[in-house]
């Protein structure tokens, strides 16, 4: 019985996977990313919002709903470490600046972002 204990608690402490993903169009060179904390979560949550037709990112939902799930990739850019601290829990700002970084590459690449 300590052993499930144990898992528990250790389940309890995982962190999930944080950083910035892509969305993107195979079609044309249209994308979307976002930073988050919690990157299959997120994607999870995103994908699920794409096949019901809510996404916020209305330009994003038109093409997905037109164009079909199969014609885009999804794809993690870059994981985020987290600090040594561990009372740290907030990495918005991290993430905000490794969003912008990725965004610039990626308009170099001659990509477009989903906007609206």
């Amino acid at each position: 019985m300590d052993r499930r204990k144990e898992l528990k608690e250790q389940y309890k402490n995982m962190k999930p996977d944080m950083g910035v993903f892509i969305i993107k169009s195979n079609i044309n060179d249209n994308c979307y990313i976002e930073g988050t904390q919690d990157l299959k979560g997120t994607i999870n949550s995103t994908k699920f919002k794409l096949n019901l037709g809510f996404h916020p990112n209305k330009d994003l939902q038109k093409e997905w709903k037109e164009d079909g799930e199969s014609n885009f990739s999804i794809e993690i850019l870059e994981k985020l470490k987290y600090d040594k601290d561990e009372l740290k829990d907030d990495y918005s700002e991290e993430l905000n600046i490794l969003k912008m970084v990725w965004e610039d590459k990626l308009l170099e690449k001659g990509m477009k972002f989903y906007r609206r």
